[in-house]
């Protein structure tokens, strides 16, 4: 069967208010990519908006917006990861030889109602997502001795990151001093330690191998991928909160798809709803030992995070799976501008929901 390619990204910057509805703030980076082939015909065979919002018929009105007439036109929700869900269908119905070309588009608003989990009753009253993060950091510092200073350099790190990208929500650097002096939340989470819901659009689009030379000279190939859903519900999520188990096994599987392995990745896109949680993905992802997560933080061989992550760059939940693709699709094809890290070949996303019940990985060339 043929290969899967991605051809051609675009993210719009993501910013705190808007007055565009979703579909409109869908149509801009939509609009960059099909720009791009203005002088020559081209066909989109699938439409997939990926969102939490509660719209009716969104990716058709949004297809109308663009002037196409996809054969199918479809909106997905799986909350945080959306986006990378929708990537999977785009794969599969190219794969299956259903469709030549479709668009990926994923985009949100700050008022969406993935914000807070209330179907779930397990949670009781605590439907912020910060509430389970809380469990995470107490459950991996009373085990393995993770420090508050070590989650705070994670938001460090990536608002430094976020400095360089211009699309970025926060683009003012940030000290350890300024995390742990930042409001406390819910014990030990802190205002600094969270990812900021916001409005957003990013976009992909994927075709098959015959066709992806007429789109660009260096496609991106999807080469793995890995999906676990453990539960909807938080009381489901694991026995043990001092790792992610959905993370592990979407691992395992997109791991078990290619001959790309966690020391040989260059550059990683990892789901950092809160810091705690991107200090358990190293570990649950394969790049460090069990228990060192936190002193993993400083290490300085594996990018992470280059465009800003969910802290630095905002998170309007249905984009951010598929923002995190587009930064590792251009650090591959070497056009991330001053944030490109260097002899970029293989790349990662790492996409999760509500409390790491369900997680999503694609291992990238």
């Amino acid at each position: 069967m043929s290969r899967v390619a991605i051809v051609d990204q675009c993210t719009s910057a993501f910013t705190k208010d808007s007055d565009l509805s979703v579909q409109e703030l869908a149509c801009d980076p939509c609009r960059k990519i099909l720009e791009h082939y203005k002088d020559r015909s081209i066909e989109i065979d699938a439409l997939i908006l990926s969102t939490t919002s509660d719209i009716q018929y969104g990716s058709t009105i949004i297809s109308e917006y663009l002037g196409i007439k996809p054969a199918i036109s479809q909106r997905l929700d799986n909350l945080c990861n959306s986006g990378t869900n929708a990537i999977v269908s785009a794969y599969s119905m190219i794969k299956s030889g259903l469709c030549k070309t479709a668009l990926v588009v994923g985009a949100d608003i700050r008022e969406t109602k993935g914000t807070k989990l209330v179907w779930d009753i397990s949670r009781g009253g605590f439907t912020s997502p910060i509430y389970w993060a809380a469990l995470f950091a107490k459950a991996h510092m009373r085990r393995y001795g993770t420090t508050e200073e070590q989650m705070a350099s994670v938001a460090v790190k990536n608002r430094k990151n976020a400095f360089l990208n211009r699309n970025a929500l926060f683009r003012k650097k940030i000290s350890v001093d300024d995390v742990m002096n930042s409001k406390k939340l819910v014990g030990p989470i802190k205002m600094l330690d969270c990812s900021y819901i916001c409005n957003g659009a990013s976009a992909i689009l994927l075709t098959n191998e015959h066709e992806a030379k007429n789109y660009t000279d260096c496609p991106v190939w999807i080469e793995g991928i890995g999906s676990s859903t453990e539960a909807a519900s938080f009381s489901n999520v694991s026995s043990d909160l001092s790792f992610i188990q959905s993370t592990k096994k979407a691992s395992k599987m997109a791991y078990s798809m290619t001959n790309i392995k966690p020391d040989q990745m260059d550059v990683v896109e990892l789901h950092d709803a809160f810091t705690i949680m991107e200090i358990l993905a190293y570990e649950d992802l394969g790049f460090c030992q069990k228990g060192k997560g936190g002193r993993f933080v400083s290490q300085d061989n594996l990018s992470i995070n280059p465009r800003g992550g969910l802290i630095g760059t905002g998170h309007p939940l249905g984009a951010t799976g598929v923002a995190q693709t587009v930064e590792i699709c251009e650090q591959l094809k070497g056009i991330a501008g001053k944030r490109q890290v260097k002899d970029c070949k293989s790349g990662l996303v790492h996409n999760m929901s509500a409390a790491g019940s369900s997680s999503l990985v694609l291992i990238l060339s």
